[in-house]
């Protein structure tokens, strides 16, 4: 059964819950052709053949998707882009495959397995955000096009958009830019003034409470021994995790790391996986302060956004959770998420008094 998206209510977008939309209630254009060969999609290179399951496995459950079932399903759910041209993307993400269909769309399966029915709200909850997200900031991020249903050997629903132009900070690094700073500095500010109409943070997840995530950072450290230094990261997270946090949330993007970013000519130029939106800590995405900006811009950033020590702190402590987890479980199955985290440690750690 194929479900377009259609029409999204504003007020069902509650606590990760909202009905499917449509985009902007028009046809999609599905005449257009392109020539099989190699092409880059977010600056990423790509091949007509093989499947986006194909690299080294990131996690012990993965999914495998070949590009022969993609095509099957996109066939039978969505037959009028049955003749476009499939192409598996190669990226350093870590919880979808991404198959670029014609040169207007990009689908995403996920690879973790789940529950049918709880991915299917994830998958609704992320096109209310991207829609909320877009009519809010001048960045442009995927729109959702469509959400397909499980298939062909495949368990989970899985959900089509619309690509954008550009390549991703991990290619075209822009962390000496001002100005890509300063537009950083205004998609965070877009995305705080957001009316998070009663919604508020769960506390559990990252952009909750800092000492929440002790258990994880725990594990992290003791499995980065012989990769980083160890006892002085563990004395960063003991002052990290005793930074009191403020009973205000904000909305937050929640992921802003390199591969989430494109840029054009050092400039944002759009931001992917929007799903995570969603009300937390006001320090929580200045985290993209530590994983994309080197020191002159970080203070432009900062000063932009008019982030007081607490804040700034938090943010820092932000950036050193997601980043102690990027080290060791990436190290062998993806080498550049890996070497994110340890930049941004060694970022933090560079920005620490002498001990």
């Amino acid at each position: 059964m194929q479900r377009r998206l259609v029409g999204l209510v504003d007020d069902e977008h509650r606590a990760g819950q909202t009905g499917l939309t449509e985009l902007h209630g028009q046809r999609v254009c599905t005449d257009i052709q392109e020539p099989a060969r190699d092409v880059r999609w977010h600056g990423v290179r790509m091949t007509m053949t093989g499947d986006a399951g194909s690299r080294r496995s990131m996690h012990v459950d993965q999914l495998t998707v070949p590009l022969e079932t993609v095509r099957a399903l996109v066939a039978e759910q969505f037959p009028e882009w049955a003749q476009l041209p499939i192409t598996a993307v190669v990226s350093e993400g870590t919880v979808s495959a991404i198959f670029r269909i014609g040169v207007r769309f990009a689908a995403r399966f996920p690879i973790r397995p789940g529950d049918v029915e709880a991915v299917q709200r994830g998958l609704r909850s992320e096109a209310a955000a991207a829609r909320e997200l877009a009519g809010n900031t001048r960045f442009p991020v995927p729109e959702p096009v469509a959400l397909g249903q499980p298939g062909h050997g495949y368990p989970l629903p899985w959900s089509m958009h619309t690509w954008l132009p550009g390549v991703t900070a991990t290619e075209e690094d822009p962390g000496a830019s001002d100005g890509f700073a300063a537009d950083l500095a205004e998609f965070i500010g877009d995305v705080r003034g957001i009316d998070p109409r009663g919604r508020t943070s769960s506390g559990r997840r990252r952009g909750g409470e800092l000492r929440g995530h002790d258990e994880w950072v725990e594990t992290c450290l003791l499995r980065s021994e012989g990769l980083l230094d160890v006892p002085r990261l563990r004395r960063l997270w003991r002052r990290f995790r005793e930074l009191p946090r403020p009973s205000l949330d904000v909305m937050s993007h929640g992921d802003l790391i390199p591969g989430n970013v494109l840029v054009t000519s050092a400039r944002l130029a759009g931001v992917l996986d929007v799903g995570n939106l969603a009300p937390a800590d006001p320090a929580l995405d200045l985290v993209s302060a530590w994983h994309l900006l080197e020191a002159g811009p970080r203070r432009l950033l900062r000063d932009t956004l008019g982030c007081d020590d607490l804040e700034w702190e938090r943010g820092k402590g932000w950036a050193f959770e997601q980043a102690m987890g990027l080290v060791w479980y990436y190290v062998d199955s993806n080498p550049s998420m890996s070497r994110l985290g340890r930049r941004t440690l060694d970022r933090l750690l560079t920005d620490e008094p002498a001990d």
